[in-house]
């Protein structure tokens, strides 16, 4: 499935993801057991639960679960589209991860019955290529938040997510103006129902967002800082943002109030945290952790092998920084 990207796989697994087809276990219908660099990209902090195998909060460190230490773990669907959402839903709670993210709205009730928060939910507020910058799309972020906000907040999700938008020759001076404007009449939505705004940082390279506006942390700063609203926050996307413009752990620590999530994934490629990539990824989570971040970190990496729990499960070990 080469090209694929978050929303087409979404589609394209429809049925099949929430358990309506047969399970296909967890091979590439195309026959491969994982992608080629870059071939597949997709794209929300605070709450946690323990999982239902996974052993209680008063438990010390050796006798809880990897996902259970350090900075609260979660793993991104799409990623793992190919494995129907409840036999999903059971190996994560097997791994001991607390939350999944990116479900949509009418997947939020199959993570539930699998004892999982749905750490960052979309509504449907736009999508990458249209959003926050352009004012003709203002009305259907706006409307996705008033219709889902408050649902998130009866069903615990604690996160839901937005994009600043493709470019189209938009300068960052309207654009900022834009996304300051429509955030703001957003803000007291999510302040009213204790829900976060997540507003993601994306790489615009080749192989990434082409074209994509919010790919500096700079530019992500400048809008959410304006807004300064404690229930809108930066999804700060690592992967991503080691392409664009590198210096992980000096950005996530100078910008610390601001970023309301993580995700992660390896360098180049968006294949497994391990040590075939760039980066090391148990800095990073120090790094995180000692900011004092309360919210989670989420896996958005495409696994290569043909066991992806197994690569999952990999990630979550190596990430638990007690």
């Amino acid at each position: 499935m080469p090209n694929l990207t978050r929303r087409q796989a979404l589609k394209a697994t429809g049925a099949a993801s929430l358990g309506l087809l047969a399970p296909g276990g967890a091979r590439r219908v195309d026959g491969q057991t994982g992608p080629g660099p870059d071939a597949l990209d997709g794209e929300c902090g605070s709450g946690r639960v323990e999982s239902r195998t996974g052993a209680g909060p008063g438990a010390s460190v050796s006798e809880r679960s990897p996902a259970q230490t350090g900075v609260a773990q979660s793993v991104a669907r799409w990623c793992f589209s190919e494995i129907p959402l409840p036999e999903f839903c059971a190996g994560v709670a097997e791994i001991g991860l607390p939350a999944m993210d990116l479900l949509q709205v009418d997947e939020w009730a199959v993570a539930h019955d699998h004892g999982l928060v749905v750490s960052c939910g979309d509504v449907g507020a736009g999508t990458i290529e249209d959003g926050l910058n352009e004012p003709g799309n203002h009305g259907t972020i706006l409307r996705a938040f008033e219709q889902h906000i408050p649902r998130a907040a009866r069903e615990g999700v604690p996160n839901v997510i937005c994009f600043f938008g493709n470019r189209r020759g938009m300068a960052n001076g309207p654009a900022i103006e834009n996304s300051i404007r429509c955030l703001e009449e957003c803000a007291p939505i999510a302040e009213a129902e204790g829900v976060t705004i997540l507003v993601e940082a994306l790489n615009s390279k080749p192989g990434g967002h082409l074209d994509y506006i919010g790919d500096r942390i700079s530019y992500a700063l400048e809008v959410i800082r304006a807004v300064d609203s404690p229930r809108v926050r930066i999804l700060y996307d690592i992967y991503h943002m080691q392409i664009m413009e590198g210096d992980i752990i000096r950005t996530l620590t100078d910008s610390r109030d601001w970023i309301g999530h993580y995700h992660t994934g390896g360098v180049p490629g968006r294949a497994e945290i391990d040590e075939t990539q760039e980066l090391y990824y148990p800095a990073i989570v120090r790094a995180i952790r000692d900011t004092g971040f309360s919210g989670y970190m989420a896996h958005e990496f495409i696994p290569r092998g043909d066991d992806p729990l197994r690569s999952l499960a990999q990630a979550v070990e190596l990430c638990a920084v007690a």
